[in-house]
């Protein structure tokens, strides 16, 4: 397995462009290639480079080239290099153009530091997946594309408790994905404020997801009053996380 992946960041801001290195250099088993800051700079470093990255991240505003021309050209010209796209572009058409060039991911700015991490996260899993594989099943290929996933959670098969919702459910097994790779848990008083739902709700939620083992809870000792449970993935769960065998998040 490959221990280090290379990253390509293509951004005119500087000032984001540092914030996206710190990013990317947080995440053990990625490292910054190169940061260039704009069209022409970024084919010439492809062309001549003697190693190609792993990953580009490609801001899709950049000043020397129209629309996304760039994001086809190196798609077109560097098919082995995968792409992910870091940009506050909005637009419904402009997103499914750049998911029908193949993109691994696609994060609006304001990038969220959490967000940013399960991308890279998720990635080295990919690849180490892919590397450990000489031919691909039909269950191999569902587990990539989340097929599976997506039919196991619609599943009839699958019977929530009475109270829990699935969507609900949705909302807040994503909250402490974030929170995960924060490395902070959450109180039931955080989770209410959060998502907009009763403390009591909140609570319940939490329990069920301690009850199946896949959250732990610890006291929180403040200053004044009784200390608080704090709700975190459980051991098992974060390790899987963060040695990659983690790739879709539920």
């Amino acid at each position: 397995m490959k221990k280090t992946y290379s990253v390509l960041i293509i951004e005119d801001d500087f000032r984001v462009a540092e914030i996206n290195r710190q990013y990317v250099e947080k995440v053990a088993g990625f490292d910054v290639q190169k940061v260039v800051k704009s069209g022409n700079e970024a084919l010439q470093y492809l062309e001549n480079c003697q190693n190609m990255p792993d990953l580009l991240l490609l801001d899709l505003y950049i000043p020397d080239v129209e629309g996304l021309e760039l994001f086809w050209q190196i798609r077109h010209e560097y098919q082995e290099v995968d792409m992910v796209v870091v940009s506050a572009e909005k637009d419904t058409s402009a997103i499914q153009e750049t998911l029908r060039g193949g993109i691994f991911d696609f994060i609006v700015k304001p990038v969220d530091d959490a967000r940013f991490a399960q991308t890279l996260y998720r990635y080295k899993k990919y690849r180490n997946y892919m590397q450990s594989k000489k031919e691909l099943e039909q269950a191999d290929i569902d587990y990539l594309t989340g097929f599976r996933r997506l039919l196991d959670s619609h599943s009839p098969d699958r019977q929530l408790p009475k109270g829990i919702d699935s969507i609900t459910l949705g909302k807040i097994n994503q909250l402490l994905n974030d929170k995960m790779a924060a490395g902070v848990g959450v109180t039931a008083v955080e989770l209410s404020k959060l998502l907009g739902i009763s403390r009591s709700t909140a609570r319940r939620y939490l329990e069920y997801l301690v009850s199946i083992k896949k959250v732990k809870t610890k006291l929180n000792y403040g200053t004044v009053g009784r200390p608080e449970r704090q709700y975190t993935r459980c051991e098992a769960y974060e390790q899987n996380y963060q040695n990659d065998n983690y790739l879709f998040y539920e």
